[in-house]
C-alpha cells in the first residue's frame, strides 16, 4: 500500500537528495535481489561487496531514481514483510537507526501483519483470504500512513465495514461505515470555564468560556443531511471564536467573523447558528466557540497570613445569582506548597464538610451538590506544619505566601453562555421519526483564587495614564 502523504513529505523533507519510491514492480525486483532472493550465485558489487555487511534488517535498496534507503524488510515462512519508513531527520550523513523513529514504528507494524498472517500459513486459501483483507485493515491501522494500531488481529473483526471507497459516489470519506436501525442523534455542549481571580484593587481578574458541540449521529444512508441549529438567550453573550468540523458543508460567514480579539460591537452575529452537515459515523466535535461572559460563576476570595509558625486562612466563595444551583460535584481544593506535613488544623466551615489528604498537604472543602440560600459559603482555619519530606509538594512559583485555591465543578443542564440546542429544530431528511437527545454540561478548567495578601505570580494590569 502506497500513502500519497507520506511521499510528499518525504519529497518536502529531503529536497534534492530525495529518492523516490519505484512502481511497485520495480521496487519488487530491486529487493529480491537485495535479499538475495533472485541472482544469489551472481556476484552483485553492492550487494556482495566485504565493506558492506548487513546486521540488520534495513537495507539500502539500489533504484533507478537512485539508493532507497532505510528499507526494512525480512523473509518469514515464504512471504517476505517490507515497508519504507519516513526520516525526518537530514538523510546525509544518514542518521544512527536508533534515531529513526519511523523504523521502530514500522518494525511494529511489520510484525503485527506477520501475526496476523502466519497461523494461516498452511493453509494458501485461508492465507490468500487474509493476505486481500490487509488492505482494508491497514485502514483502520495505518490511516494516511501513520501506524495508530499495530495489533492487526485485533482489526480483524471490524474489517467487513471499512470501506476503501465509498461504494456510493455521493457518499463522503469520513462515513467509513454504514448505519442500520432507527435514526437517532445525540448532542452534548460541553462549556469550560477558566478563571483568575485576584481580588487585589490594581489587578484585573479574567476569566474565559470555551465550548465544544459533540455531536453522535446514528442515520442510514450514504448522505444523510442533517441540519443543527445552536440558540441563545435574548440576553445571552454571543459565541465567537467559531471553528466548525470539515463535514459542515455550509456556513454563515458572519458567523465566522466574530472574533474575540476585537471588542463586541451591536452588529455581531448572535444567532441562530445553523449547520448543515453531512455526519461521520462515529462520535465527533461539530464545532468550537468561545464567549466572552459578564461574569465568572463563582466569585472567590482566599487570604493566606503568616502569624509565626501557624497560618491563618480564610476563603469565602459566592456563587452568582444567575448560575443555577444545582451541581454534580463542587469543591475547593487549598493545596500547601514548600511545606511539611499538616501537624495541626482548627477550622470552621458555614456549610459543607472538610478533610484533609492522605499526604497531609492538601485540604479539600466538599461544598457538595448546592450552595446554601445566600448563595455564600465560607471557611475560616489555623494550621501549622511539621518537618517537610520528599514526598510533599513543592513548587518554585507559590513561595511563600504566594499561593491558591483550586476550584472544581460540572453543573448538569447549564452553560455560561445560556446556548442550547432546540431538539425541534434539529432536521434530518431522512424516512421515519428521529429520536433527538440534547444534553449540556458547564465544567470548572484552571479556576484559580489566588491569595490576595500575596503577589500573584502572573497578572494582567490595566494601563495607567
Amino acid at each position: 500500500r502506497r500513502f500519497p502523504t507520506v511521499e510528499l513529505r518525504a519529497e518536502a523533507l529531503n529536497g534534492s537528495t530525495h529518492v523516490p519510491v519505484p512502481s511497485d514492480s520495480a521496487f519488487l525486483k530491486a529487493l529480491l535481489l537485495e535479499l538475495r532472493l533472485v541472482d544469489d550465485h551472481v556476484f552483485v558489487e553492492h550487494r556482495d561487496t566485504c565493506t558492506r555487511i548487513n546486521h540488520s534488517s534495513v537495507y539500502s535498496v539500489c533504484t533507478a531514481g537512485g539508493e532507497l534507503w532505510p528499507v526494512l524488510a525480512f523473509h518469514k515462512s515464504g512471504l517476505i514483510y517490507a515497508c519504507v519508513p519516513l526520516v525526518e531527520q537530514p538523510l546525509e550523513p544518514r542518521p544512527p537507526l536508533l534515531t529513526v523513529s519511523g523504523l521502530s514504528q514500522g518494525l511494529a507494524l511489520l510484525l503485527g501483519i506477520m501475526d496476523y498472517v502466519s497461523p494461516s500459513r498452511k493453509n494458501e486459501a485461508e492465507m490468500n483470504a487474509k493476505i486481500g483483507q490487509l488492505r482494508y485493515l491497514l485502514v483502520q491501522a495505518c490511516p494516511l500512513g501513520t501506524p495508530l494500531n499495530t495489533n492487526i488481529r485485533s482489526l480483524n473483526s471490524s474489517f467487513e465495514d471499512i470501506q476503501e471507497m465509498p461504494a456510493d459516489k455521493d457518499q463522503p470519506a469520513w462515513r467509513s461505515n454504514s448505519y442500520r436501525g432507527k435514526p437517532q442523534v445525540n448532542v452534548c455542549i460541553t462549556e469550560k470555564v477558566k478563571c483568575m481571580q485576584y481580588d487585589q484593587r490594581d489587578v484585573v481578574d479574567t476569566w474565559q468560556v470555551y465550548g465544544a458541540v459533540n455531536c453522535k449521529c446514528d442515520i442510514e444512508g450514504s448522505a444523510p443531511n442533517v441540519t443543527l441549529s445552536l440558540n441563545l438567550p435574548t440576553n445571552g453573550p454571543p459565541l465567537q471564536d467559531i471553528v466548525v468540523h470539515h463535514c459542515v458543508t455550509s456556513v454563515d460567514p458572519a458567523m465566522l467573523m466574530s472574533t474575540s480579539a476585537e471588542p463586541l460591537d451591536d452588529s455581531v452575529y448572535n444567532g441562530p447558528y445553523k449547520f448543515p452537515f453531512i455526519p461521520p459515523s462515529d462520535s465527533f466535535n461539530l464545532c468550537y466557540y468561545t464567549s466572552q461572559v459578564p461574569v465568572p460563576p463563582i466569585l472567590g476570595c482566599y487570604q493566606l497570613i503568616e502569624e509565626g509558625s501557624q497560618i491563618k486562612i480564610t476563603v469565602n466563595l459566592k456563587l452568582h445569582e444567575s448560575i443555577k444551583n444545582s451541581f454534580e460535584y463542587c469543591e475547593a481544593r487549598i493545596p500547601f506548597f514548600n511545606r511539611g506535613p499538616l501537624a495541626q488544623l482548627e477550622y470552621k466551615v458555614s456549610y459543607g464538610q472538610l478533610d484533609l489528604s492522605r499526604e497531609k498537604s492538601l485540604l479539600i472543602w466538599v461544598i457538595g451538590q448546592k450552595f446554601p440560600k445566600s448563595l455564600e459559603v465560607s471557611l475560616t482555619g489555623t494550621v501549622s506544619f511539621g518537618t517537610a519530606g520528599k514526598e510533599h509538594p513543592t513548587d518554585y512559583v507559590c513561595t511563600g505566601n504566594t499561593a491558591y485555591v483550586k476550584l472544581y465543578f460540572r453543573i448538569p443542564d447549564f452553560t455560561l453562555t445560556g446556548c442550547y440546542v432546540d431538539q425541534h429544530s434539529v432536521q434530518i431528511f431522512v424516512p421515519g421519526k428521529p429520536k433527538i437527545a440534547a444534553s449540556r454540561e458547564l465544567i470548572s478548567s484552571d479556576y484559580y483564587i489566588w491569595n490576595s495578601k500575596a503577589p500573584a505570580p502572573m497578572v494582567y494590569k490595566p494601563l495607567l495614564d
